[in-house]
């Protein structure tokens, strides 16, 4: 008698095979785990076999994922013998001064909530969407909802490009046509997140009763780089770097050059963090001064 195999699909048909995630989504995935409290400091990580079982990957790819959490120093002991063990100092790990650079999406969020601990909060922002910042104040928000932050009041300043300009990126390879697809889509998503960030925080008036202001000014260039200072003592820099893919829009592939700025890398300097730090971050502070106050103009987010 021929034993049918127990997962043998009755059709006859393969079942079709989930996509093979990469290291690097791998360690998104922990990562976020470590940061959102469920994998806690000192805890031992499931082994290398049992993670390549849940995420459908080879253990190298694991062991990949690990040595990133490593080299963030949100892991210690990672070798092949045993579990890893989620740093015990995590607090340190992704806020203090001597955290390593890292992703945009790991590193702000943190340094944010620390900043909404302040009863004045002062944050100012050049980017190209505001996607980031937006992501970013999730934390503090939430915090504030469940009663473990208070601040008096809240200000926040975001320079954005000019709707009116050529952007230097996103772009198409192919340069720009009728009705610039490209440019469409980015202002959408300029707006977007933008209004997202100000209703957010904005509703904090109602809610809690906090002193809120949010503005918005147009730069006339697209910026090279992401820049927030943070109750001007902080300073995190990071670059757009820029690649050539293709992306869906409006249903037609397109080439183009770009950057995806929740990945670039995070640097931080801290006004107590000696000399060469605090001249950054009081250098930024004027240069993002500057640009408020001479060649930014009125922005309306509106389609």
């Amino acid at each position: 008698m021929v034993v049918e195999p127990e997962h043998a699909p009755v059709n006859g048909r393969k079942r079709p095979q989930r996509p093979q995630r990469t290291h690097r989504e791998v360690a998104d995935e922990l990562r976020a785990r470590i940061r959102s409290g469920r994998l806690q400091p000192g805890q031992r990580m499931p082994t290398q076999a049992q993670l390549a079982d849940e995420f459908g990957v080879e253990r190298g790819a694991v062991r990949q994922a690990l040595r990133i959490l490593q080299s963030e120093r949100l892991l210690t002991n990672v070798s092949k013998g045993s579990p890893a063990t989620v740093a015990p100092d995590l607090h340190s790990a992704l806020t203090g001064p001597g955290a390593p650079p890292m992703p945009t999406t790991v590193a702000l969020a943190p340094r944010i909530a620390e900043a909404f601990a302040a009863p004045h909060v002062e944050i100012d922002a050049l980017c190209l969407t505001s996607v980031s910042l937006a992501l970013a104040l999730g934390e503090p928000l939430s915090q504030i909802h469940a009663g473990r932050l208070k601040p008096a009041k809240i200000d926040v300043r975001v320079l954005l490009p000019s709707r009116s300009i050529a952007l230097a990126f996103p772009v198409a390879v192919a340069g720009r046509g009728a009705g610039d697809p490209v440019h469409e889509r980015w202002l959408a998503m300029r707006n977007a997140q933008g209004r997202v960030l100000r209703h957010n925080l904005l509703g904090l008036r109602a809610t809690h009763g906090i002193d809120v202001r949010v503005t918005f000014r147009a730069l006339p260039f697209t910026p090279p780089v992401k820049l927030y200072v943070l109750n001007g003592a902080e300073a995190l820099f990071a670059y757009y770097t820029l690649s050539r893919r293709e992306q869906e829009i409006d249903q037609e592939p397109m080439e183009m050059y770009d950057a995806e700025g929740i990945r670039s890398t995070l640097f931080a300097f801290e006004q107590g963090g000696g000399l060469r730090d605090g001249v950054f971050v009081k250098q930024s502070r004027l240069w993002f001064d500057a640009l408020w106050e001479t060649i930014s103009s009125e922005l309306l987010l509106t389609a």
